[in-house]
C-alpha cells in the first residue's frame, strides 16, 4: 500500500519549520518508524539543512539520517524505514537523485509500503514530472520525469489570481493552462497550508487552505480541506 504525505510548504507564515504539519507527520509515521532518511538535495548547504530537519524530527520522537552523509546512497534508500524529502529547488533535487542513481530504488521502496513525506520540492518529485514546479532551472537534470508516485503533477505554493493586481505577467493559473496545452495529466495546485495524504487507493486533502484541481480542457475545480480526491488515482 503506497503511503504518502505531500506538503505544500515547510514553513507557514507565523510558525516555525514544519510546525503547521508536525502533528500530521507524527500521525502518519506512527510508532512503527524509529528512523527517517532525509533527502536534503534541494538546498546547497546540506549540512545545515540536515541539522534543521534532524532537530525538528527529534522533537517528534524520530531519529534522522541524511542521505548526503551515506557512504552508499542506494543502500541507504533500500534500507530506510521512511523518507522525508525537503523543499528548495526542484531541478537541483531531481538532478542529484539522478546523479546518485537513487530515483528508481526510491520509487520501488515507496511503492512497496515505505512511508514517504515530501515538502514543496519534495512533493513536486512525487508527481509524474516536475513540469509544474515554480522553480528556476538552475541545473539541468537528465529528465523532468520524477518518481510517479501519483498519476498527476503538483504545484506546491499555489497562488490564486489576484483581481486587483497590476502585474502583467502570467498568473499561476495561466501557466498551468499552458502546461495543459502540451501535457494531459491533471495538476493539483496546493495552496500553502494544504497537503495530500495517500493511503493505498485513498487520497485525501488535508490542512486549512484547500486546493484547485486543473484538468486539460476543463475549468479549474475548487476543493475544500477534507475532500476525498481518490478519483485522481484512477
Amino acid at each position: 500500500m503506497t503511503r504518502l504525505l505531500l506538503v505544500s510548504n515547510s514553513t507557514l507564515h507565523g510558525s516555525g519549520y514544519l510546525d503547521h504539519c508536525a502533528e500530521l507527520i507524527a500521525q502518519f509515521l506512527g510508532r512503527s518508524v524509529g528512523r527517517v532518511l532525509f533527502i536534503p538535495f534541494a538546498l546547497r548547504d546540506r549540512d545545515a539543512y540536515a541539522a534543521q530537519a534532524r532537530a525538528r524530527f527529534a522533537a517528534l520522537g524520530y531519529q534522522l539520517d541524511s542521505l548526503h552523509e551515506a557512504a552508499d546512497p542506494r543502500a541507504a534508500v533500500q534500507s530506510a524505514e521512511a523518507v522525508f524529502t525537503g523543499g528548495g529547488n526542484t531541478f537541483r533535487l531531481l538532478h542529484q537523485l539522478y546523479a546518485l542513481d537513487v530515483l528508481a530504488p526510491l520509487r520501488e521502496r515507496v511503492l512497496s509500503d515505505m512511508p514517504y513525506i515530501g515538502s514543496s520540492a519534495g512533493s513536486n518529485i512525487a508527481g509524474l514530472t516536475i513540469g509544474t514546479t515554480n522553480d528556476m532551472p538552475i541545473v539541468e537534470p537528465p529528465s523532468f520525469r520524477a518518481l510517479g508516485l501519483v498519476p498527476f503533477n503538483l504545484n506546491p505554493h499555489y497562488l490564486d489570481p489576484d483581481p486587483g493586481s497590476t502585474h502583467m505577467g502570467e498568473t499561476r493559473e495561466k501557466r498551468i493552462e499552458q502546461f495543459h496545452e502540451e501535457n494531459p495529466q491533471p495538476v493539483v495546485g496546493l495552496r500553502e497550508g494544504s497537503l495530500l495524504r495517500r493511503e493505498g487507493a485513498r487520497l485525501s486533502l488535508l490542512g486549512v487552505t484547500g486546493a484547485r484541481i486543473f484538468r486539460q480542457g476543463q475549468k479549474p475545480a475548487e476543493v475544500p480541506p477534507g475532500a476525498d480526491l481518490s478519483e485522481l488515482l484512477a
